[in-house]
């Protein structure tokens, strides 16, 4: 009873996460990935001075070549998803660093601050969102074990390049100008394209000819030695193909799986999110300009977001590990819940920083939040929903936080614009990110914790198994279609073993009763073993 293929209207079994070996290599990959993800629409705030100068515009008007590149990050999402399913990871990834690459090279030979728009804002941001969701989606297939310490270690990455991006940034801006550090950036943005050449998918090739070998092993050992061996495996080859043209065509695979929707945990967590996101990334995009407003120099500026990344490097590892533990684990929610409070009260408390050394404590604070949040926001969601939808999760997802990003540093750029106070902005910041972490806590425990006592339904979203259970049912009945077609009976497979037994005892019977086939001492063996290649052929069948 050889192992059913693949290709015979059954799925692939997964292939196990390896949770190691070229994992590391793909968590690398990611890590530099998520790092110009993030930390460059940051980093090029350096350069918002001397774009205002160079087209007269105010600070509303530079903030969005940073809400653009984030919004492209996010609200390209279902595209991502549906490439990513279409194509695979490696391709699409390659694709978007091109794309980075040239939005930035582009910039710097742009007129006025529309060009701006459409090559930094645009371009850049749509190559980034074509490497950041498939890079994650990538790191979710290699690790589950290790999964929570893994998203951490590739979430350090938006620190790390934080903090080497933005000074170089300001010595790029001194030596060579914006549009000579815009050009350098784009260089460096090519490197997007090394980190997808290594995002090697999971071989499912392999696990297809081992079956087939095992097939072709189990026949050998169950007909009689000789030469109706090789005749018996040929015979079974041919059946199976013959199978294979005589089956209906199997429907393709969703581009987009709407139905996450159904899970109340997902709910909960994507509207958590658009309110954080209102709030998360106003600070550290405006800090810089704050600073220099206060007396602080151009390099001190730039250096504060330095410590946020500094700090942020250990602040992700540190909480990966600590959700990786096993009373944590499940729980996990509630601890992103509190890294989103903590962040919030970071904000509100330090509204009144008006010196340097203020400045610097609360960028201790904030990057320790900071990294809190970012090193467990995409494994929350991996809990919810599982490895199976979540690249349909993150897409949907990123396109919601998007319209956030859109509202959040605009607005908090035209308020600098009319109050000329930072006061204000950081009290309402803050207070959109407290609200975002009270709201997922209590919905969490008052709508999950009620749904646990309730009855589960038999196929449960917020299991993470959904997709496989879904698609499993539509084997079984493809299979029970296929067997009526044939007249056979394929109700379980025991049911089907039993037939096989009897129907191989009846031809066996039958052989000795004529005094020909098989000697009558291994009437027993034969029932089980099968005496020629008709009989290994019916059995294969089922």
């Amino acid at each position: 009873m050889g192992r059913p293929d693949p290709e015979e209207g059954q799925l692939p079994a997964p292939v196990k996460p390896p949770d190691g070996g070229w994992g590391w290599i793909v968590l690398l990959g990611c890590f530099v990935i998520t790092g110009f993800s993030y930390a460059f629409p940051k980093a090029v705030s350096v350069y918002f001075k001397e774009l205002m100068k160079d087209f007269h515009v105010g600070y509303s008007d530079t903030a969005w070549i940073s809400s653009i590149m984030l919004a492209m990050l996010y609200g390209t999402g279902p595209v991502c998803s549906i490439m990513v399913n279409q194509f695979g990871c490696r391709p699409v990834m390659l694709i978007g660093g091109l794309l980075a690459s040239a939005g930035m090279i582009l910039a710097s030979f742009t007129t006025n601050i529309i060009e701006l728009y459409l090559t930094a804002g645009v371009l850049t941001g749509l190559g980034m969102a074509l490497n950041f969701q498939p890079s994650l989606i990538m790191l979710g297939t290699y690790f589950d074990k290790r999964r929570p310490l893994a998203n951490g270690l590739a979430a350090a990455g938006s620190p790390v390049f934080l903090s080497s991006l933005s000074p170089l940034g300001q010595v790029l801006l001194e030596k060579f100008g914006w549009r000579g550090g815009f050009l350098i950036m784009g260089g460096l943005l090519l490197n997007c394209c090394t980190c997808g050449a290594v995002m090697r998918p999971l071989d499912m090739g392999m696990k297809r000819k081992m079956g087939k070998a095992q097939d072709k092993y189990e026949a050998k050992e169950m007909l009689p030695i000789g030469g109706k061996s090789e005749e018996g495996i040929s015979t079974t080859d041919g059946t199976k193909k013959g199978k294979k043209a005589k089956k209906k065509p199997k429907k393709g695979k969703k581009l987009l799986d709407f139905s996450i929707f159904s899970n109340r945990g997902f709910i909960i967590y994507t509207i958590s999110k658009f309110i954080l996101v209102l709030g998360l990334f106003v600070p550290p995009i405006l800090l810089v300009n704050y600073a220099k407003d206060t007396g602080v120099p151009d390099t001190e500026a730039a250096f504060l977001l330095s410590i946020i990344g500094f700090i942020d490097i250990f602040a992700r590892p540190a909480c990966g590990m600590v959700a990786g533990l096993k009373w944590v684990r499940p729980h996990v929610a509630y601890l992103f819940s509190f890294s989103m409070l903590f962040n919030g009260l970071t904000d509100i408390c330090s509204a009144r920083a008006s010196n340097y050394t203020g400045l610097v404590i609360f960028c201790v604070f904030f990057g320790i939040s900071y990294g809190m949040v970012g090193a467990l926001q995409f494994e929350v969601l991996m809990a919810i929903v599982g490895s199976q939808k979540f690249s349909s999760a993150i897409g949907l997802v990123l396109l919601i936080e998007a319209f956030a990003v859109l509202i959040g540093p605009p607005s908090a750029g035209r308020l600098v614009d009319a109050l000329k106070n930072y006061e204000v902005i950081f009290y309402l910041a803050g207070s959109e990110v407290v609200l975002s972490a009270l709201f997922l806590g209590v919905a969490s425990y008052c709508c999950l914790n009620r749904g646990k006592k309730e009855p589960l339904p038999e196929n449960n979203p917020s299991a993470g198994g959904g997709s496989d259970t879904e698609e499993a049912e539509s084997d079984v009945q493809e299979a029970e279609e296929h067997s009526s077609d044939n007249h056979q009976p394929a109700h379980s497979t025991d049911n089907a073993v039993v037939v096989a037994n009897e129907e191989a005892n009846h031809v066996a019977e039958g052989q000795r009763g004529e005094g020909g086939g098989c000697p009558a001492g291994d009437g027993e063996v034969l029932a089980r073993d099968g005496c020629n290649a008709d009989q290994m052929v019916e059995r294969d069948s089922f």
